[in-house]
């Protein structure tokens, strides 16, 4: 495993998995947040994003998180597998709230300068749609572009320290 891919809800999980997944693996760590937002929280044109991205993913090796649905078709091609932060949307919510508390006068590690974290109704409710609207995008990509990427789905925090248990340890 040199590309592996790690996706979900915001609040599931993933870039705390990321940086332990690239830790244990001495792998390059890619949190696309700090690659498409802007200071202000201003977004890039679609075709800079897309370059971007593809340059990312046509390294020979990464852990990259981030949704990004409409760069799918560029990641899911390189990478070796994809992981699933699938937790139930309550915790999604309750691990949103707290780190925006926690980061309430610090910035985040896996945001880019200039993006303070941030809390509206507009995401809540993409966090509360996730699994009925984003989930099913992801698994239909899958299913078209690369049906034999192996994917791992984690919904508890037990299974994540499962599978992290599999990997090596520095």
């Amino acid at each position: 495993m040199r590309r592996i891919l790690i996706v979900g809800s915001s609040g599931a999980g993933k870039s705390t998995l990321a940086r332990e997944v690239a830790r244990r693996l001495d792998l390059p760590l890619v949190h696309l947040d700090r690659h498409y937002w802007r200071p202000g929280w201003n977004a890039p044109a679609d075709a800079e994003f897309r370059a971007e991205v593809a340059a990312l993913a046509a390294r020979p090796a990464w852990v990259m998180d981030g949704n990004y649905g409409g760069t799918l078709d560029l990641r899911l091609p390189r990478a070796d597998l994809l992981v699933l932060c699938d937790p139930p949307r309550l915790r999604c919510l309750t691990r949103v709230l707290r780190r925006r508390w926690t980061h309430r006068a610090t910035p985040r590690p896996d945001l880019p300068e200039g993006c303070p974290e941030q809390l509206d109704l507009q995401f809540l409710r993409y966090i509360w749609a996730y699994p009925g609207r984003s989930r099913p995008r992801v698994l239909a990509a899958v299913r078209d572009l690369v049906p034999d990427l192996p994917v791992v789905r984690l919904r508890t925090p037990g299974q994540v320290h499962r599978w992290l248990a599999t990997l090596p340890t520095p």
